[in-house]
Formats: structure tokens, C-alpha cells, sequence
């Protein structure tokens, strides 16, 4: 049976690579739970409030939801975001996305959420790149989330202004992966 992670995107750089490629990329020392996503798997994409790089303006916010296309697996060139290398990865589909600087509150639904037993500490949680998330934790953020999505196509060129770190691979930003391709 399929789960619902949420995917905590924390650097800008990173956030435009994996909303271009439609693609996820994890450290090394992250790949026991890069391993808990599976072919089919829901995802819903969370931007840090330091994402942008200005946390006292921004907040987290839910801005994608899709599903992972392809397993997770080691990459034959691991990718660069900064000092960090990503060598394992999997295609997503992005089926809806927020336009930029748009999205879902987290904030706001904290404390209906069981995955967050001690609201007082939610954010603690999110230091991970994904959290798997219990069914009725799922469906309300569904819920919520649907009135933000547009569809990928015209929501996409927002994101595709986001600056980009000299380390992130210049073919991962011009050369559209097949997923990226199938739903551009």
C-alpha cells in the first residue's frame, strides 16, 4: 500500500533542481529514510521557512503534492547543492504546484496533526528530509493543500527564477530529465 511522506526542502538551490528535474536527490547519510519512499508513494513538498533565505519574512509552507516515479536508487553522478553531495535519488511526479512564495501554513495546522504530538516542538520534526506521514495527517493536507495547486505547467516559472549555486550540475537545470519532460 502506498504512504504519504512530507519532503522538507531547505536551500533554494536545491528546491529549483528538484522542481526543474522533478527529481529527488539525498545525502549520503540520509539514504535509510530516502529508502522509506517507494514507487507510487504520495509526496507532498514542504519549503523550510529558511528555504529563501530571509526566515523572518517567509514560512513553511506545503507547495507540491506528486507521487515518486521511479525507486530510489545510488547516482551515477551524484549531485551538488553547496559543500553537500547527494548520491542517491528518484524521479517524482509533481501533480500540483503552488505558485511562488504561495503554499499551505504548516504553522497553521500543527496542532491537527498527529505526527506532531507535541505542537510545542513541531518543527524539530522537520530537521530530516522526509516524514512519513499517518493517513488522516495525509488526507487533511490534502485537503487544505488542493486550493493552492495549480497545474505543474503554470505554476513551474516562478521557481525556475530562483538562483542557482555555482555547484548544482548544469545539466540537472538545462537537460529536463524524462519525468520533467513528460510533464512539462
Amino acid at each position: 500500500m502506498a504512504s504519504t511522506h512530507l519532503v522538507i526542502l531547505g536551500e533554494r538551490s536545491a528546491l529549483r533542481w528538484v522542481l526543474t528535474e522533478q527529481r529527488m536527490a539525498f545525502p549520503a547519510g540520509r539514504v535509510r529514510q530516502a529508502r522509506a519512499l517507494h514507487e507510487g508513494d504520495e509526496v507532498m513538498l514542504y519549503t523550510t521557512r529558511g528555504c529563501f533565505r530571509n526566515p523572518a519574512r517567509d514560512v513553511g509552507r506545503v507547495i507540491g503534492h506528486g507521487v515518486v516515479a521511479t525507486p530510489v536508487s545510488v547516482l551515477t553522478d551524484p549531485v551538488r547543492f553547496g559543500e553537500r553531495e547527494f548520491t542517491t535519488g528518484c524521479d517524482i511526479q509533481i501533480q500540483g504546484l503552488a505558485l511562488y512564495r504561495d503554499g499551505l501554513n504548516l504553522r497553521e495546522l500543527v496542532h491537527a496533526l498527529d505526527v506532531f504530538p507535541n505542537p510545542g516542538s513541531w518543527a524539530a520534526k522537520l530537521r530530516r528530509t522526509t516524514l512519513a506521514l499517518p493517513a488522516q495527517d495525509a488526507e487533511l493536507l490534502r485537503r487544505k493543500l488542493k486550493p493552492y495547486l495549480k497545474p505543474y505547467a503554470e505554476a513551474i516559472a516562478g521557481y525556475k527564477e530562483l538562483p542557482v549555486s555555482p555547484s548544482v550540475p548544469s545539466r540537472g537545470l538545462s537537460e529536463p530529465s524524462p519525468a520533467a519532460a513528460r510533464h512539462a
